[in-house]
């Protein structure tokens, strides 16, 4: 009890942290959409594989949960030299990252079980330009963030307009200051397929073990009255 208690007490703060002050945008999660999920993989090889590693994920689960080619996996989302049973570990040398970084980037294969969908959805559309940082930029839902928006690109840059609120900065909104080369629409579906493939990642099996706990119910129902039935059977010649 004692230690449940204490887990408890740990993952508060983490969950008060996640969304703090900002309020989080809702993103649709879709785990059946497998070309969602597809175009996730490409999109995290291309913009945060260079960091980030999702080490308990390889390229061969991939093809068999999306149900496509070997080579298709190979082809169009792992890195060139890739083989088909890697796991997806960033080329980064830990020591590079932290020279460079302050801190060696984490892996991200857990990231949505711990902050959660929503959380990370609003976190990779809220970078907005801050000269005081070393990367230039910082984030309304993770404030002075140590890495650099890999997504301005496809977004634009964005500014904050900052007010202050007993004595706090606080980021009232955020405007494209510069276009990226995508629409809003465009780049959110971005967002929204990149964290559906973290989500997928989280827990792969998610949808085959929700699909048995509907089994797993209905035989604890059809076991409640098995039981019922034999508890009166066995104790009506008591009374």
């Amino acid at each position: 009890m004692k230690k449940i208690i204490y887990t408890l007490l740990v993952l508060l703060p983490l969950s008060a942290l996640a969304a703090g002050n900002v309020k989080l945008s809702s993103v649709n999660i879709d785990l059946t959409d497998n070309a969602s999920l597809q175009r996730g993989a490409k999109h995290y090889v291309t913009y945060c594989l260079g960091c980030h590693s999702a080490k308990y994920m390889r390229y061969k689960r991939i093809a068999m949960d999306l149900d496509i080619d070997d080579a298709v996996v190979l082809a169009e989302i792992a890195p060139e030299g890739a083989n088909i049973y890697d796991p997806m570990h960033t080329a980064m040398n830990p020591d590079d990252s932290k020279k460079w970084f302050g801190t060696t980037p984490p892996d991200l294969s857990l990231i949505a079980r711990v902050r959660g969908g929503d959380w990370l959805y609003t976190y990779l559309k809220s970078f907005y330009i801050d000269k005081n940082k070393p990367f230039g930029v910082n984030n309304t839902v993770f404030k002075d963030v140590g890495m650099p928006n890999m997504l301005w690109q496809l977004q634009g840059i964005q500014t904050a307009s900052i007010q202050k609120v007993q004595g706090e900065d606080i980021v009232a909104y955020l405007k494209i200051k510069e276009k990226g080369r995508l629409s809003n629409k465009e780049f959110d579906k971005v967002v929204t397929d990149l964290v559906n493939f973290l989500v997928y990642v989280g827990e792969p099996i998610q949808l085959e073990r929700q699909q048995m706990g509907k089994y797993v119910l209905v035989f604890l129902i059809l076991f409640c009255i098995i039981a019922y039935l034999l508890k009166k059977e066995y104790w009506k010649d008591i009374h």
